[in-house]
């Protein structure tokens, strides 16, 4: 992947790391609020990871995660704007990358950028982190995931808590129910990123695009595709050098 000539003005900074992608939102002004700019952006940065999968990290800059979505443009949508599924149709897109997304969410994520967070596979955050669905005091519903795929990150007594009646999770709660992996301080949050995207790419590379695969998968698919998943891995050099280099570990042991 390249970078493409990203100017610091990009609602989105594309940073190649060695075994994985930064995508960096880049609005500070505004707390790095979601406009149309940057869902083109981070469109664009999907297109890139469909065809070169890796692992991304998505972040945020000046200690913020993401406030929400971009008001002044949300005022003014709508009927045919909802229905075109601006926000959620990139949060799905990026929920379904073949390789994990890593979210480090400091500072607040509100809103959309609570939704963003929601739609990676891993959530990293700071003791400052606030992680809520304010929408209803606005007139509007959380319609970019957060509606149903809050629930099954944390059930539905606490989710409903958030998105009915306001309630904004701390750094703390949010680790308690795990919607948070891990909280570190904030000068320590991209390597803990970085450690996390390391442990990933250590394990084999189509063996963790077919878990995601099988793990999101609709019940009623399973067995089956773990099955076929599972077939095709059998049949990978991969796997083959990889159980050697176990057995022959485990010889020298002896």
């Amino acid at each position: 992947m390249s970078t493409g000539g990203a100017a610091a003005t990009d609602p989105v900074l594309v940073e190649e790391r060695e075994d994985h992608v930064v995508l960096r939102l880049n609005r500070p002004e505004v707390r790095n609020a979601i406009d149309l700019a940057t869902v083109e952006a981070l469109h664009d940065a999907c297109g890139r990871l469909e065809k070169d999968p890796t692992v991304a990290i998505i972040t945020g800059s000046d200690g913020t995660f993401a406030a929400g979505a971009d008001i002044a443009q949300l005022r003014d949508r709508r009927r045919e704007h909802a229905l075109a599924g601006i926000n959620s149709a990139v949060f799905d897109r990026i929920h379904r990358l073949p390789m994990p997304v890593i979210a480090l969410v400091d500072g607040h994520a509100l809103g959309g950028g609570a939704e963003l967070a929601y739609a990676c596979d891993f959530r990293i955050g700071t003791p400052s982190t606030r992680i809520g669905n304010p929408e209803p005091g606005l007139g509007i519903l959380a319609a970019a995931g957060a509606a149903w795929r809050l629930r099954e990150l944390v059930g539905e007594p606490l989710a409903k808590e958030v998105l009915l009646a306001g309630r904004v999770l701390s750094a703390e709660e949010a680790l308690a129910v795990r919607l948070l992996n891990q909280v570190v301080p904030a000068d320590e949050l991209e390597e803990a990123g970085q450690r996390l995207a390391a442990r990933i790419t250590a394990q084999a590379p189509l063996a963790v695009r077919l878990t995601k695969s099988a793990f999101h998968a609709p019940r009623d698919a399973h067995p089956l595709i773990d099955n076929v998943a599972q077939a095709v891995l059998f049949e990978t050099e991969d796997k083959h050098e990889r159980m050697t280099a176990f057995l022959e570990r485990r010889k020298e042991k002896r």
